[in-house]
C-alpha cells in the first residue's frame, strides 16, 4: 500500500522574523488557483509551524520537499484535533483555497516579532497565566507523525477514516472521564495558545515540569481545580477518599474498572457502567467501528474486521472479554493493522482503578518477527527464572503470550496521546480471561524518537549526567533502542502480574492502587534489565549490545528522574518512581558512582555519574529478586521501604536528583502531533 511515514521536529523556542505574503504576478487579484508556493513565500518552516501552532490552527508545514524554502500545498500537513481537519478546505488539487490565503495572513502576523508575548509588566492575574501558558507550551518541541493515504486502496482508506472519526469521538470520551469536557469553550478564540495548551492537556490543567505545579498556569483564567470526571466531586473533596471506596459495602462494583462512581437520589454511591453514563458517544463510536468493519472486504484483513465488530458491541454493552478475545487472534502476521479502541490503562486517574478511553492506530513494522523468532522459544525458560527469583509462594505458570509486535504509529487518541512524549510499549489487556491466561498482545512503538532532533536532544541530556567514558555505550543503535521496550512490555506477562493473587487479593487490594502500578511498572522494567543480562548467558545478544541497552536504559531512567516524582494532587508518577529506585538502588550497589569532580560528557557540568557494567548484572539480579519477592508475597512494608529509600529521599541522593533535574529540563521534550493524509 502507498504511504509515507515521516517526522517532522520543530524547536519550541525560536526566534521569529517579520514575513509578508508574496504573491505570483501572473494570477491576478482575485485568482486562489495560482495561490501555490508564492502563498507562503516569506516564512521559513519554522516561523510558519510555530505561528501556526501558536494560534492553534491545523496547519503544519511537513517538510521542504523540493528545497525551495517555499510551502507548497503538498507540503502542508493536517494536525488531527485541531481545528478544521478536512484537508480539501486548505488545498484543492494543486492549489491553496481562499480559506488558506486568509489564514496565512493571521499566521504572517504572529509570526511578527511584535507579536510574541513579552513578561508580564502589568502582573495582573491574567498577565501571569499567559506568561505561565507560554512557558508551559516552551517546554516542548513538536514532532510530526504523518502518514498519507491518498493513494491507498478505497478499502484502506475508508477503514483510516472511519477509525479518525471514532478517535474524536475517543477523545470527547476521555475528557469526559478526565472532568474538562466542554472547558475548552471558555477560553477566547483569540487566545490560542491558550487553546493550543488545552488540546495537548486534554485539559486546562499545566503539566510542563517547571508549571505543573504552578498555581498562575492554566488555559482558562477560571483556574478550575482538576476534578475527575469519575467520582462525585464532594467525594474528591475527602482525604483518602480512594482508599475509603475499598471499604464500602459495595467496593467491588465501585471500583469497577468499567464504571464511575456516582451517587443516587438517596446520596448513596453507586457503580454506573460506562455504556450508560457515556451512552450517546459510545455508541457513535460504536457506530463507526461497525461502518469501518463493513469496508473490508479482503480476506487477509478478517481478523481485523472481526475485532472491529466485536469492538463496536463492547461499547454498546461494556462486556470487554469478546472483544479481548477477537483482539488477541490479530497478530502481525495475519493482519498489516494494529488497531486498539478500548477503556484501558489506569494511571490518569486518582484511585488507579477506573479505565481510560484510547485509541491506538498503526501499520505493523515487520522487523518485530525477527525478535519473535528469537525469543519465542525463550518464554518458558524466562518465567522459570523469575519465578526462582520471586521465591515462595509464587510459582512458575505456563506461559503464553505474544511477544512484541513492532508498530508503526499512525494516531494516538484519548488516554493514547501524551501533551509530552509517548508511550513506546504496551501490554494488553489488563483484566479478564485473556489478560489471566497470557494471550493479550504487546507492542513496541518503532517510529517514535527515530527523528533527528529527538535523537540529538536525548544524547546531548545523556552527554549533562553521563561521565565520558559511560557515555561511550550509548548509541542510536536502533536494536539497542527497542530491546529494553520488548522485555519491558514482555515482562508484564511474566512472574507476579496484574492477575497474581497473594491471600485472594489482587496487587491493588494488597498495596493500593497508585503503589500498585508503580511496583507492576518497576517489576516489567528491572526484568527488563536483568533479562537482557540473561540473554546474553543463553547465548541469544552479544554481550555489546547489552552493554548498549543498558546504558539507553539508565539514561531514559534519568529522564524520568527529572520529571518529579509526584503529580500536583500526590498521585505517584509510577515511571519517575520506578526510575529513582532502579537508578538509587544500583548505585548503593556501587554499579552506578557520582563522580562529584568530575565534568560530565559534555565538558560543562560539574559532577557525573559513571556506570560499572563489571557490577551491574549482580547489582540488577539483587534489586530484580527485591521487587519479585515483594509483589510474590505482598509485602507492603517493603514496597514503602523502597518508595521512603529512593523516592523521598536525602542527602547525596537528593542533591544527585536535583542534579539530573536542572540538567534534563534545559531541554524540551517532544510533543507528537499526527497528521492523516486522505
Amino acid at each position: 500500500m502507498p504511504r509515507t511515514n515521516v517526522h517532522v521536529s520543530l524547536a519550541a523556542v525560536m526566534m521569529l522574523t517579520l514575513a509578508t505574503c508574496k504573491r505570483d504576478p501572473t494570477c491576478g487579484d482575485a485568482s486562489t488557483a495560482c495561490m501555490t508556493s508564492t502563498a507562503a513565500g516569506g516564512l521559513t518552516r519554522d516561523d510558519f509551524n510555530r505561528a501556526s501552532l501558536s494560534l492553534a490552527l491545523p496547519l503544519f508545514w511537513s517538510a521542504d520537499k523540493n528545497g525551495d524554502g517555499t510551502l507548497n500545498p503538498d507540503e502542508l500537513a493536517v494536525v488531527f484535533g485541531l481545528g478544521e481537519q478536512a484537508r480539501d478546505a486548505w488545498v484543492k488539487g494543486d492549489a491553496f483555497t481562499p480559506a488558506f490565503v486568509a489564514v496565512y495572513a493571521r499566521i504572517a502576523a504572529a509570526a511578527h516579532p511584535a507579536a510574541r508575548r513579552e513578561a508580564p509588566r502589568s502582573e495582573t492575574a491574567e498577565d501571569q497565566r499567559h506568561a505561565a501558558i507560554n512557558k508551559e507550551i516552551s517546554q516542548g518541541y513538536f514532532t510530526l507523525v504523518q502518514n498519507d493515504f491518498r493513494a491507498a486502496s478505497a478499502e484502506d482508506k475508508a477503514l483510516v477514516a472511519h477509525v479518525v472519526r471514532a478517535a474524536t469521538l475517543i477523545e470527547r470520551l476521555y475528557a469526559r472521564q478526565q472532568g474538562a469536557f466542554g472547558l475548552d469553550a471558555k477560553i477566547s478564540p483569540d487566545d490560542g495558545e491558550s487553546r493550543l495548551a488545552f488540546f495537548l492537556n486534554q485539559g486546562p490543567w499545566c503539566s510542563g515540569p517547571s508549571t505543573e505545579n504552578d498555581p498562575a498556569c492554566s488555559a482558562l483564567s477560571s483556574h478550575p481545580p482538576h476534578v475527575s470526571g469519575l467520582y462525585p466531586a464532594d467525594l474528591q473533596a475527602t482525604h483518602g477518599f480512594c482508599a475509603a471506596l475499598a471499604k464500602e459495602p459495595n467496593a467491588k462494583e465501585l471500583l469497577d474498572p468499567f464504571a464511575l462512581v456516582a451517587r443516587d437520589a438517596a446520596g448513596k454511591l453507586v457503580a454506573v457502567p460506562y455504556t450508560l453514563a457515556y451512552k450517546d458517544d459510545m455508541n457513535a463510536v460504536a457506530t463507526e467501528l461497525d461502518t469501518a468493519a463493513q469496508a473490508i472486504a479482503s480476506a487477509t484483513e478478517a481478523p481485523l474486521r472481526a475485532y472491529l465488530l466485536a469492538a463496536a458491541q463492547a461499547f454498546r454493552d461494556n462486556r470487554w472479554q469478546p472483544a479481548d478475545e477477537a483482539w488477541a487472534k490479530m497478530n502481525a502476521t495475519n493482519s498489516k493493522w494494529y488497531l486498539r479502541v478500548a477503556p484501558d490503562e489506569v494511571y490518569f486517574e486518582p484511585c488507579s482503578e477506573k479505565a481510560g478511553f484510547h485509541l491506538s492506530f498503526a501499520l505493523i513494522n515487520k522487523a518485530s518477527l525477527a525478535w519473535q523468532s528469537k525469543l519465542d522459544p525463550l518464554k518458558g525458560k524466562m518465567e522459570l527464572e523469575l519465578a526462582k527469583l520471586a521465591g515462595a509462594p509464587y510459582r512458575a505458570r505456563t506461559v503464553a503470550f505474544h511477544l512484541p509486535d513492532f508498530i508503526d504509529i499512525i494516531l494516538n487518541a484519548g488516554d493514547s496521546r501524551e501533551a509530552r512524549g509517548a508511550t513506546i510499549g504496551q501490554s494488553l489487556p489488563n483484566w479478564d480471561k485473556v489478560a489471566d491466561e497470557g494471550r493479550g498482545r504487546t507492542v513496541a512503538m518503532a517510529n517514535l524518537y527515530t527523528d533527528d532532533d529527538s535523537k540529538q536532544i536525548l544524547r546531548a541530556q545523556a552527554a549533562t549526567m553521563l561521565c565520558a567514558e559511560s557515555l561511550r555505550s550509548y548509541v542510536d543503535d536502533a536494536e539497542a533502542n527497542v530491546m529494553g521496550t520488548v522485555l519491558h512490555e514482555a515482562a508484564h506477562n511474566l512472574g507476579p502480574a496484574h492477575d497474581y493473587r497473594v491471600g485472594g487479593k489482587n496487587d491493588s487490594a494488597v498495596f493500593g492502587g497508585p503503589l500498585a502500578s508503580t511496583l507492576e511498572e518497576l517489576k516489567a522494567q528491572t526484568s527488563a534489565l536483568y533479562l537482557t543480562d540473561w540473554l546474553v548467558t543463553q547465548g541469544s545478544i552479544p554481550k555489546e549490545l547489552a552493554a548498549k541497552a543498558h546504558t539507553k536504559d539508565i539514561a531514559w531512567a534519568l529522564g524520568h528522574i527529572s520529571r518529579g516524582m509526584w503529580e500536583p494532587d500526590g498521585k505517584p508518577k509510577p515511571y519517575s518512581q520506578l526510575a529513582a529506585i532502579q537508578v538509587g538502588f544500583l548505585r548503593d550497589e556501587g554499579a552506578i558512582t557520582w563522580r562529584a569532580d568530575e565534568l560530565a560528557a559534555n565538558g560543562d557540568d560539574k559532577g557525573c555519574l559513571e556506570i560499572n557494567l563489571t557490577k551491574l548484572p549482580a547489582a540488577i539480579a539483587k534489586l530484580e529478586g527485591q521487587v519479585l519477592g515483594i509483589k510474590a508475597r505482598g509485602t507492603l512494608a517493603s514496597a514503602k521501604d523502597l518508595q521512603a529509600r529512593y523516592v523521598d529521599a536525602k542527602g547525596d541522593w537528593q542533591a544527585i536528583v536535583t542534579a539530573i533535574a536542572a540538567r534534563y529540563l534545559r531541554y524540551p521534550r517532544a510533543s507528537f502531533l499526527y497528521a492523516i493524509e486522505l
